[in-house]
């Protein structure tokens, strides 16, 4: 039996005096001995949350005694360790970064796409008058992905303003949106429907939720998780792997980070390649002087760089 839970959730509900309560949040977490990343903004609360099951329930009755956040849905996995390192709570602009200069042109609880409960998604998907959008970045898609989705070439989230116009043939179509746990369909529909999509719908509690209640299917590969698991399986009916090692090709569902801190580079790399390059995308990472030891996990624990790094080279499940 395992000990230990992994908690995914998110809320859109306004926080009074957010920096504030994001510094008493964090210190209420520790007093728990839970590890994560939660971040709080004046639009509401985002977090990836782990330790035992008893201090996780506790979290989640803390959460849903505050009337703000009560509606709070919780993805739960249960785990055989704690799936972080050290605990985060962070104040930020926003609970995910869209990108956009005037943030109060998408506001998900005044206006969103239509949820549609795992099944209904299920049910949808095959409809002749439906695509199936990715709205995830890059280095998530190329780990798994719905069956004949449509994926976009970003790096961050952030991208997917800029990405709308590629996708104004969709119009007269209904636009089916999916992410990891639905916090991103919630703004990209919302973008969609400001920018003229008039049928737009997105999977309630997204992927996560997907493999809980309707088994996965047809979900290929696996489904990239923002904490220490990188990439967790979700289809049960019918699972692949569509991955591939970065440096040879062969089929690979194992995602490191580049050996190299200055390059980092977030890739899908093969258990033989990962021990050939000592973890390391190139043989110039591998013979560069910083190189950092590899576990074969390609797991690391965030250091300090020398050099400033680009959005694409940063990585989304350091500590």
């Amino acid at each position: 039996m395992k000990k230990f839970q992994t908690l995914l959730y998110y809320c859109y509900s306004p926080i009074a005096e957010a920096e504030q309560f994001a510094a008493d949040h964090l210190k209420f977490c520790k007093s728990l001995d839970l590890v994560g990343r939660i971040i709080v903004a004046d639009e509401g609360l985002n977090g990836t949350i782990s330790g035992t099951k008893e201090s996780c329930l506790a979290y989640m009755n803390a959460i849903h005694a505050d009337e703000r956040f009560a509606k709070t849905e919780f993805k739960i996995d249960d785990v055989d360790e704690p799936t972080f390192i050290k605990m985060h709570c962070r104040y930020k602009s926003e609970i995910v970064h869209s990108g956009l200069r005037d943030t109060s042109i998408i506001n998900p609880n005044e206006k969103t796409g239509k949820h549609l409960e795992p099944i209904e998604f299920k049910a949808m998907l095959d409809q002749e008058d439906v695509i199936i959008l990715d709205v995830r970045s890059n280095y998530e898609h190329s780990l798994g992905r719905f069956k004949n989705a449509i994926t976009l070439d970003i790096e961050n989230f952030r991208d997917f303003p800029e990405k709308i116009a590629d996708l104004e043939q969709y119009k007269d179509k209904k636009v089916l949106t999916y992410c990891t746990g639905g916090i991103k369909c919630e703004k990209a529909s919302a973008l969609l429907l400001h920018h003229g999509f008039n049928d737009v719908y997105q999977l309630h509690g997204g992927i996560i939720k997907y493999g809980k209640e309707a088994g996965g299917e047809d979900f290929e590969g696996k489904c990239y998780v923002f904490d220490n698991r990188i990439g967790v399986d979700v289809n049960t009916v019918n699972p692949s792997i569509v991955s591939t090692c970065y440096t040879c090709g062969t089929t690979s569902a194992k995602m490191i980070n580049c050996a190299n801190p200055e390059c980092n580079e977030h890739i899908t790399q093969c258990d033989d390649c990962g021990t050939a390059l000592e973890g390391c995308c190139s043989a110039a990472c591998q013979a560069h002087p910083r190189k950092r030891p590899y576990d074969g996990t390609g797991y690391y624990v965030k250091v300090p760089q020398q050099v400033s790094l680009s959005s694409s080279k940063t990585s989304s499940f350091q500590s």
